[in-house]
């Protein structure tokens, strides 16, 4: 029984400094991978900004053909609304003369 009191913390404190070593080799190796994380973000971060003057284009062409569009189906609208407007009125215009 005293070979086990002597030995059993000895035993428990090589097993904590085991895990002590291990969790510093675990936190330095997450730090160097943060720190990786960190530069691909970076550099990511830096290529969209390049992008932003292209997509600003892409964005205010898209808004002027959307405008050209609207305008066109818009006038086309008004055209087609007109003849049958003015089909209606001749209609309705030779069916009083008829009267």
């Amino acid at each position: 029984m005293e070979f086990w009191l002597k030995f059993l913390p000895i035993i428990i404190y090589f097993l904590l400094i085991i895990i002590l070593v291990i969790g510093i080799i675990l936190g330095i190796k997450s730090i160097n991978t943060l720190n990786k994380v960190e530069k691909v973000v970076d550099d990511v971060n830096d290529k969209v900004k390049s992008l932003n003057g292209f997509f600003s284009i892409i964005d205010f062409t898209t808004d002027k053909i959307a405008l050209l569009t609207d305008k066109t189906v818009e006038g086309i609208s008004a055209l087609i609304s007109r003849l049958f407007i003015n089909r209606k009125k001749k209609k309705k215009g030779n069916e009083e003369e008829n009267e």
